[in-house]
């Protein structure tokens, strides 16, 4: 018999994290953080506060369904995704439950100083993301398990987040910014597609009735190609209402990357996913700092 790896408390929670998701979150802070700048509205400590805010609710959530799936039966040994602390056996629930509690514990205390930026609405943002980001996976009714993961991304993960992030420095919301939150939520939501289209014969068996699951898999592939396609169109809509924002075609850099996912995920299924998976991330986070960038240089020039 070979001999066990040992991985160190650090490792394990680094695993835990899952830190490869981690872009997403950064993603819409990003892009509103640029979108402030354009508006002459950028500030630097809310800016920063929102990003760090925004990856530790990304981290409690992680948590949250590490522990969640795995209490409800999700996430087994037959698992095609990337392993999961609590199904491993290297944490025990309780000690994820705790992690969770201060990630989301410290994001509360950032969100006190952004409620003291941009007032009582902030405060009802960050009690509902944090009630979302444990009810994806857990409580009596989880999102994730009716079908309802990619309304909760979209919103969260794009117009929250995008806008969110604007408010606190400019204290309003444009069109502008409530335009360009929705490619950024619907990159997001391809990611959840890829992940439940990977998971759609274990969530099936599992009781998670995820769109994937209740429409099949050639839908889940539709959808992604279309949340694709409307992700660079809603950004050539807005260089038409306004020529001044041309510099956001530098998005267009990424198409290669998008065009190549949308073969792999038309093609592959179970684990080959993994890597579609990660890569679908690496696009968000990619396309949202081409369009920041473009959002700069449009302010510049």
């Amino acid at each position: 018999m070979g001999e066990k790896i040992k991985i160190s408390p650090i490792q394990i929670w680094w695993l835990a994290i899952r830190p490869r998701t981690l872009p997403a979150a950064a993603a819409p802070v990003l892009v509103g953080s640029a979108l402030a700048y354009y508006d002459n509205a950028f500030q630097i400590f809310p800016g920063l506060a929102a990003l760090l805010g925004a990856l530790l609710l990304q981290i409690g959530a992680n948590l949250a369904n590490d522990v969640f799936d795995f209490k409800k039966g999700a996430d087994t040994a037959e698992r095609l995704g990337p392993p999961r602390v609590t199904q491993m056996g290297l944490l025990t629930p309780n000690q994820i439950l705790i992690g969770m509690c201060v990630a989301l514990g410290l994001a509360a205390l950032i969100g006190l100083y952004l409620v003291y930026v941009g007032g009582w609405i902030i405060l009802v943002i960050g009690i509902l993301s944090i009630v979302c980001a444990i009810a994806y996976t857990g409580g009596p009714f989880p999102l994730g398990y009716h079908g309802l993961g990619e309304i909760f991304v979209f919103l969260f993960f794009g117009l929250v987040a995008v806008c969110g992030t604007y408010y606190v420095q400019a204290g309003t919301v444009t069109t502008l910014a409530w335009i360009s939150a929705i490619p950024i939520g619907l990159l997001a939501m391809t990611i959840l597609v890829v992940n439940n289209l990977r998971d759609i014969d274990t969530d099936r068996v599992a009781g998670k009735k995820t769109l994937a699951v209740r429409f099949g898999a050639a839908n889940a592939k539709l959808e992604y190609r279309v949340l694709i396609a409307l992700s660079y169109f809603i950004l050539l809509f807005l260089v038409i209402l306004n020529f001044d924002l041309l510099w956001i075609l530098l998005t267009g850099l990424s198409m290669p990357i998008a065009l190549r996912l949308v073969r792999v995920v038309q093609t592959e299924s179970g684990r080959a996913l993994n890597a579609a998976l990660a890569d679908t991330a690496r696009l968000e986070f990619i396309f949202a700092v081409l369009f920041a960038l473009g959002l700069i240089v449009a302010r510049v020039l």
